[in-house]
């Protein structure tokens, strides 16, 4: 399952969990061209469940998606916080010689979200 909402704290928050369907993987990269589309500040909180890679295509398609919206990501989002069950500080470290912004990788929905509320009233 995939979902993209958007808060009133203009949260970003993409989802990417079980129960997986066939139509998970154009559904997570439709979600990441509309993320890299918005043109107003944002914090992202990306939530992963595990066990779900991307085919090959799509891993190519999510790096060209990488390439394409850096300078605009950039610009845009605020900070990042990347939930998943294997989070490790390594996983950050990846994302923020990517990104500007800061970005944390966490195993807990409400500390990815509480560190996300917490820059966006730093900024």
């Amino acid at each position: 399952m995939v979902s993209l909402d958007i808060d009133a704290d203009a949260v970003v928050t993409l989802r990417f969990m079980p129960p997986y369907d066939a139509r998970d993987e154009r559904a997570y990269l439709d979600a990441l061209h509309q993320i890299g589309q918005r043109e107003e500040p944002y914090t992202l909180l990306t939530i992963f469940g595990g066990g779900r890679a991307l085919s090959q295509a799509g891993e190519r398609e999510q790096a060209l998606w990488f390439k394409a919206t850096r300078e605009r990501v950039g610009r845009y989002c605020r900070a990042c916080a990347i939930v998943r069950p294997d989070a490790e500080e390594k996983t950050a470290e990846i994302f923020r010689r990517l990104w500007p912004f800061p970005i944390v990788a966490e195993r807990d929905e409400a500390v990815g979200r509480a560190f996300l509320l917490e820059q966006a009233r730093a900024t």
